[in-house]
């Protein structure tokens, strides 16, 4: 799971997720645009969809890291103890 900004509305689960050295905003599973930067990210969110309510600063959406990489790989090589035996 990549680092990720957070934060529901009425219309849907709207996040700022870092992809490489970019970042994408999305609104549920659909990507609107990329950014160079998360707070570039959250001012067209708030531009695109006023309605929707958004937090103003990314200080005030829910922030999820991203696991350290030892925990990232273990969890895509989950399914290999089920073959070990």
């Amino acid at each position: 799971m990549p680092a990720q900004y957070v934060a529901p509305s009425k219309f849907g689960l709207f996040r700022i997720v870092r992809h490489g050295r970019r970042w994408r905003s999305l609104l549920e599973g659909c990507e609107l645009a990329r950014h160079d930067d998360a707070s570039a990210a959250l001012a067209y969110l708030q531009a695109s969809c006023p309605r929707a309510r958004l937090p103003t600063t990314l200080a005030d959406w829910r922030y999820l890291a991203e696991p350290p990489a030892r925990l990232a790989q273990a969890s895509v090589n989950d399914g290999d103890w089920l073959l070990a035996g």
